[in-house]
């Protein structure tokens, strides 16, 4: 069994409160602040079912919007406002996790943003960042720009990747994830593109790969907890 409450948080009395979900499981050992990318908010049916899988493999998750999604405007906030509302969340979910072991992360936008936020000042509390989809560059214009500050974030990182994400070339992942030295754990789903989509032929579907990202996390957040 799990509760699921509906919460609130800000990040900035001018921006207003943002919603969250707070799920956690009877026989929880982790939890997991989880932002949303950047077109789609917290009740995404992907992002939905990666945090109900979770909770039947003993990890909570705070799912929460940002300010831009809450207010349904379609162009995400200033990076800043983006960081403070991610340092917000992990406030908020260290608050209701009740000292289980924190992680934070995201989808994609969200979760580049906890890693800003984590590089420019540690998230206090948190033992790792779950990266879903991690969006190295802009399509078909291969970089590691984006992914720069990532060397000045002190706790461990997990990287799930598919091997179509236009968002992120492998050919420029993996080497990265190299120089991050132990920091970093790289794991590719093969045939997921950038919203971990599978083709018919793959001989999987959608629902089967979030399951298999949710044993991942799990399996990784209980190894560094």
């Amino acid at each position: 069994m799990s509760e699921s409450r509906p919460l609130r948080l800000l990040a900035s009395r001018s921006a207003g409160e943002s919603s969250a979900i707070w799920l956690r499981p009877d026989a929880a050992r982790a939890a997991l602040a989880l932002a949303h990318g950047a077109g789609a908010g917290m009740h995404h049916p992907f992002l939905a079912g990666i945090a109900e899988a979770l909770a039947e493999r003993g990890v909570a998750t705070l799912r929460y919007q940002f300010p831009y999604m809450e207010a349904q405007r379609r162009r995400p906030d200033p990076p800043a406002l983006l960081v403070a509302t991610v340092r917000a969340a992990v406030a908020l979910a260290q608050q209701q996790a009740d000292g289980l072991p924190l992680f934070a992360g995201g989808k994609s936008l969200g979760g580049r943003m906890t890693t800003t936020a984590a590089a420019r000042e540690a998230l206090p509390g948190v033992r790792g960042l779950v990266l879903l989809g991690f969006p190295l560059h802009g399509a078909g214009s291969p970089s590691t720009e984006r992914g720069a500050h990532l060397r000045d974030v002190g706790v461990p990182m997990l990287f799930l990747q598919g091997t179509r994400d236009a968002l992120a070339d492998l050919d420029l992942v993996r080497p990265l994830c190299v120089s991050l030295g132990g920091r970093a754990e790289l794991r590719i789903v093969e045939g997921a593109d950038h919203s971990f989509r599978v083709p018919k032929r793959s001989g999987r579907s959608d629902a089967e790969v979030r399951l298999e990202l949710a044993d991942a996390i799990a399996e990784w957040t209980a190894r560094v907890a």
